[in-house]
């Protein structure tokens, strides 16, 4: 979307088609006011005002639009998002007050994942005009971190291996003057051995990294952001099925989501210290892989049982936190696609989250409410942590029962965490199975925006 126009802009008074928004309560009020032809029209394309309903009216020479909503004067993300979707290309404005919050939901309901096929009948751009220009550059940020997000998880494996993730992050410290470590071969075996164990099965094209960026002023506070970055996921020797490995592409999910919030908070410039740390692997399968039963060294000097090759994820997320936790930092920040079981218990529009302090907790979840990204907490209970108990290793990666599997991989986790840091964590499908409006199927950010807007609130800036 940055290298495109821009679908908000300024309203200078320039000529643009009305958009006029109205719900069912309103409706026959509002109708009463228009003539005879026109309710005529609206009543052929059977508008009656219910929610994402899309009308055209004729008025004289030219026309306007009309959307159904919940309630015009309290306005979602994406309450005129449909209307985005469905209008002819050219400039907008509502007739009666600001769009607000719908800046979002206008602008992500234009995104076409066009990387390999473009799309039958184009559409130009629809551009919104508004009145509050100090909204335009944060909510054009704000969708193309999320647009960002939907095209590293819709790109297939071949094309978003570790090494594409290693130039999704060079150019992100290019844009923003940030500094780049990546960690590969022999260096990564030794510093971080999990990450190396995960990945070293791959072909010599998709070998295993991790990428460290750098950004702010040294005495700022220390932010850092973690992400799960398993480019395609078989599911190691403990093999997935078919079906189970047809949306592993997504498996790097959380890395997007950490990419594009890093970016986020760079290009606001929030007085913070940051670290991003992106482990990148393939987990698949050879003479080479990893195997269930083996132990695995870590870069904190806990060892592993295997339980399961095919809970690998938090294995590299396992090295990457602890490197995180070595700068000492005031928060950490993980995004993971990390549990079927997650999905299980609240479906694909709620990111589970577990968090160490239910301050922060709290305000991740309000920031979500307030931008219609609302997590959704699952515990860290203590009772559990001996499910994780090995005979021969100081933990094992998995569990041997069904219960509680997100929290139980959330506990996995925390024993990488530095002892009394801020630490919150999303296990976020990164994935939309059906379309919504503003929302099209496929990969899709969850927690991004509840966790971009904690942040702003707590670090400031921007």
């Amino acid at each position: 979307m940055a290298d495109k126009q821009p679908l908000i802009q300024p309203d200078r008074g320039q000529e643009a088609i009305s958009i006029h928004l109205v719900n069912r309560d309103g409706f026959q009020g509002w109708v009463k006011n228009l003539s005879a032809s026109q309710r005529a029209a609206l009543e052929a394309q059977k508008f009656d005002g219910s929610g994402y309903q899309v009308g055209i009216v004729p008025d004289g020479d030219s026309w306007f639009a009309v959307g159904g909503v919940a309630n015009p004067d309290e306005l979602s993300s994406w309450c005129m998002a449909r209307l985005a979707e469905s209008l002819p290309a050219g400039t907008y404005r509502r007739a009666e007050g600001e769009p607000g919050p719908a800046l979002h939901g206008w602008q992500t309901a234009q995104y076409v994942f066009d990387r390999y096929k473009q799309p039958e009948r184009p559409v130009g751009p629809r551009v919104l005009l508004t009145k509050e220009v100090k909204a335009i550059d944060p909510a054009i940020a704000e969708a193309e971190a999320v647009c960002l997000v939907r095209d590293l998880v819709n790109t297939p494996a071949e094309d978003m291996g570790p090494a594409a993730l290693e130039e999704q992050c060079e150019a992100l410290a290019k844009k923003h003057s940030a500094t780049l470590k990546v960690t590969k071969g022999d260096a990564l075996e030794q510093e971080y051995p999990m990450v190396h164990a995960v990945g070293r099965a791959a072909a010599r094209h998709h070998a295993p990294r991790i990428m460290q960026l750098s950004w702010g002023k040294e005495g700022d506070p220390v932010l850092a952001i973690v992400g799960k970055g398993v480019c395609f996921d078989s599911g190691g020797l403990d093999v997935k099925s078919a079906t189970g490995m047809l949306l592993m592409k997504k498996d790097m999910g959380g890395a997007a989501h950490a990419i594009a919030l890093a970016d986020l908070v760079m290009g606001a410039g929030l007085p913070v210290r940051l670290h991003l740390l992106v482990p990148a692997v393939e987990n698949a399968i050879s003479g080479n892989s990893f195997r269930p039963g083996d132990v695995l060294k870590s870069r904190k000097g806990l060892t592993v049982e295997i339980g399961n090759t095919d809970a690998e994820g938090r294995l590299i997320l396992g090295d990457a936190l602890q490197r995180a936790s070595e700068e000492k930092p005031e928060l950490i920040l993980d995004f993971a696609t990390l549990t079927g079981a997650a999905r299980v218990a609240l479906g694909p529009d709620f990111p589970a989250l577990m968090a160490r302090e239910d301050a922060t907790a709290e305000t991740l979840i309000a920031a979500g409410k307030a931008h219609d990204d609302e997590p959704w907490r699952l515990p860290l209970p203590e009772a559990y942590r001996e499910w994780l108990n090995s005979d021969i290793a100081d933990t094992s990666n998995a569990h041997a029962n069904s219960f509680a599997g997100a929290s139980v991989a959330g506990l996995f986790l925390d024993k990488f965490v530095g002892e009394g840091i801020d630490w919150a964590h999303f296990d976020t499908f990164a994935w939309r199975p059906q379309a919504k409006p503003g929302r099209p199927k496929g990969g899709d950010a969850y927690g991004l925006r509840a966790a971009w807007h904690m942040l702003r609130a707590r670090f400031g800036g921007g």
